[in-house]
């Protein structure tokens, strides 16, 4: 069978879909407005399908549209893989997603020894609470995702990446870093939490609700370096992993309360689109 659409036209609507209009998806991909139009035109001919609807000036993806776009963005990974194949580590270019406390606290030595043994390689890390780089991996705007709760996006391959242990914590000077702590009393603290969709706040309802119930008054931060202050400051308490707030521990500036709770372990997760070929910068990197 004869092929009715080429890379080019798959690049105009990747372009299109994520810029909203032609004019910018010509010049994202350096071509003229019309040739971007006369692309746009051949690839809906091709299919027999409209990809988009027109709301104003811009450019909607439909149905049609949302059903084709990751296959298209996977196609052309594949196609940048290909003309790669021979090229030397200045072509790797890998684009990572990954959840506030990874970031911050676990990748950065593992991108350090990625770049250490390929200095030309280039890496793009995108920083988001755990809901949003779901999507980002889903979307194919990253080559992979590292995430702090689980996922049950049916695009996407999901494993088991590192251990992980939570602290529940307060100031060394609140009353309940002075000892032991009831559950009833926990329970009715004032709690100082990350926002609903980050992938902590999810581990520690999951984690600490069956045994405490409910919590008490709940201020939500958006970044759990400022959570991990505002509690050393005396706010109140926290549940934190314990790669965040080791520092302020070992200082004696917050210390983990006393309370009759299991040992708070998750699973940190990697993911990956099922339709997204592995390609040499991620091979590499997974191996470091």
């Amino acid at each position: 069978m004869a092929l009715r659409l080429s890379l080019r036209e798959l690049e105009v609507f990747a372009a299109v879909a994520e810029l909203g209009t032609v004019t910018a998806a010509a010049d994202h991909v350096a071509l003229t407005q019309s040739a971007a139009s006369q692309a746009l035109a051949a690839l809906e001919a091709g299919l027999a399908a409209q990809l988009f609807d027109r709301i104003g000036r811009r450019l909607v993806l439909n149905e049609h549209g949302r059903l084709l776009l990751p296959r298209a963005r996977a196609m052309l990974d594949a196609a940048q893989d290909m003309q790669r194949l021979f090229d030397t580590e200045a072509a790797m270019h890998l684009r990572l997603g990954a959840s506030t406390t990874i970031a911050n606290y676990l990748l950065p030595e593992q991108i350090a020894r990625f770049r250490q043994a390929r200095p030309q390689a280039r890496v793009e890390l995108m920083v988001a609470n755990t809901a949003d780089i779901v999507d980002a991996v889903a979307g194919f705007k990253v080559d992979m995702g590292f995430i702090e709760g689980p996922c049950h996006h049916p695009d996407l391959v999901v494993e088991p990446w590192q251990d992980d242990t939570l602290v529940v914590f307060a100031a060394a000077s609140h009353p309940l870093g002075q000892g032991a702590v009831s559950l009833s009393r926990l329970a009715q603290a004032q709690w100082v939490l990350r926002e609903s969709g980050s992938g902590t706040r999810e581990e520690v309802e999951r984690l600490l609700l069956p045994h405490i119930g409910s919590f008490g008054e709940v201020m939500e931060m958006g970044h759990s370096e400022a959570i991990k202050r505002a509690v050393a400051a005396g706010l109140g308490v926290s549940c934190l992993s314990l790669h965040v707030v080791q520092e302020l521990l070992d200082s004696g500036q917050i210390v983990a309360v006393l309370a009759e709770l299991p040992t708070l372990h998750r699973t940190l997760y990697r993911i990956t689109h099922k339709d997204k070929g592995q390609t040499r910068g991620m091979t590499a990197f997974n191996r470091d």
